[in-house]
């Protein structure tokens, strides 16, 4: 028998029939080298693989074994394998009445460059097969293992990969990440969810073609899932909103801290508004205006309560926003503007502040300031931050919240 092995790594191997017997341990059962007396039988990789060929064999054997004593040697498959995971070219026999079997691609193991990815799962027993009523064993070794990507079972029977761990070549990863799949089927799981660093964007399509469909997208990564089970997906969706914040500053001379905008719409060029911005990954309502108001107008401040928020639909990318006006209570007054996001920024006094057009003939922001101006006669209380601890999750949450106790009427906060 002589092998060869083209550039993609595909060995060819050459099957021959042996239309007499013939000595196996002689000097011909090493070299395997064909004879005047032997034929050439070609097969497709397909119709040779494994089981395929071996029922193949059922309706050629009344052809090629009427002998009933013919040694066949099945040496013409083209097995795939792919050098970077260490798939071996190992001979394996296996005999059944009538003929000799022989050849078989087997994963020795995975090489060193993709071992620290996978996990190995568990040996594959040898099966065990029939033709015309003759037992055959599948060239198989005990020692052969399937590989899956690392990976940890969460709270809800679902797959997190580990994202440090992914095999380093794209052709190793569409592998495994078949084989895996497969087997986290078996074992029931449910979800799956693979994060692809921004660096390994190249298995973005790979992860697609398998079935994966993307959940969100940061500067860093991209998070895909895929839903085992049959039936709708029922993990929870991506994020739905924003949160943006609004700073009511008044000082002692009853003046509103306001600023006019550098980058704004047509309609509200020119206006003097109250300062906003957007809350951050991990940040505190509360923590969140104070930042924002001292990175717009550089004064600083103390939280008193959350006056209102507005909830609206389908702004940026068609997500909601939550947008929180607070109450807060200056400890400074020297303004510094942000040059990069505001144009102006000074002490309005509030009666000219409310006397704008802009918010004269704003339905929201009538019912804002009238809000504001109850509040400043402690004929309205706001929600107050507080800190509490769950036994749901044992975290530290921020419950806000209007009076409870009765010494809390006058809302002693401002």
């Amino acid at each position: 028998m002589a092998t060869t092995t083209s550039n993609n790594g595909t060995v060819q191997l050459t099957l021959y029939i042996r239309s007499e017997s013939h000595d196996l341990s002689s000097t011909r059962r090493s070299s395997l080298e064909p004879s005047d007396n032997d034929r050439m039988v070609t097969k497709t990789p397909a119709e040779i693989f494994l089981g395929v060929v071996l029922e193949g064999f059922v309706g050629m054997e009344h052809k090629l074994f009427d002998s009933g004593n013919s040694d066949v040697l099945f040496l013409r498959k083209s097995c795939f394998f792919n050098p970077s995971l260490g798939f071996s070219k190992r001979l394996c026999c296996h005999s059944a009445k009538g003929f000799m079997l022989k050849a078989s691609c087997s994963i020795a193991s995975t090489s060193s460059e993709e071992i620290d990815a996978v996990s190995p799962k568990k040996s594959l027993e040898s099966s065990f097969s029939r033709i015309n009523g003759n037992g055959f064993a599948y060239p198989w070794t005990p020692s052969r293992k399937t590989y899956i990507l690392d990976a940890f079972e969460d709270e809800y029977g679902g797959i997190v990969v580990n994202s440090e761990k992914l095999p380093r070549n794209a052709n190793a990863f569409a592998s495994i990440l078949h084989v895996s799949l497969s087997q986290w089927r078996l074992e029931g799981k449910k979800g799956v969810w693979l994060k692809l660093p921004l660096q390994r964007s190249e298995l973005v399509p790979v992860a697609v073609k398998e079935g994966f469909k993307y959940h969100h997208a940061e500067e860093s990564y991209v998070m895909l899932t895929y839903w085992i089970p049959d039936g709708p997906c029922m993990l929870p969706a991506n994020a739905s909103h924003q949160v943006g914040v609004g700073g009511f500053v008044i000082n002692d001379k009853n003046e509103v801290l306001v600023v006019q905008e550098k980058y704004c719409s047509s309609a509200s060029e020119g206006v003097w508004k109250l300062p906003t911005g957007f809350i951050l990954e991990s940040e505190e309502i509360f923590s969140g205006v104070v930042r924002e108001v001292k990175e717009e107008t550089g004064i600083d401040t103390e939280f008193v309560e959350v006056i209102a928020f507005r909830h609206v639909h389908h702004v940026a990318f068609e997500k909601s926003d939550l947008f929180f006006i607070c109450m807060l209570k200056p400890s400074s007054s020297q303004i510094q503007v942000d040059e990069q996001e505001i144009q102006a920024a000074k002490w309005m006094p509030f009666d000219e502040f409310v006397e704008q057009p802009f918010i004269q003939e704003d339905n929201m922001f009538k019912k804002i300031i009238d809000i504001c101006i109850a509040r400043l006669g402690k004929q309205y209380c706001g929600l107050q931050a507080h800190h509490v601890i769950s036994k749901f999750d044992g975290r530290v949450s921020s419950l806000y919240y209007n009076v409870v106790e009765p010494q809390d009427f006058n809302c002693q906060g401002f």
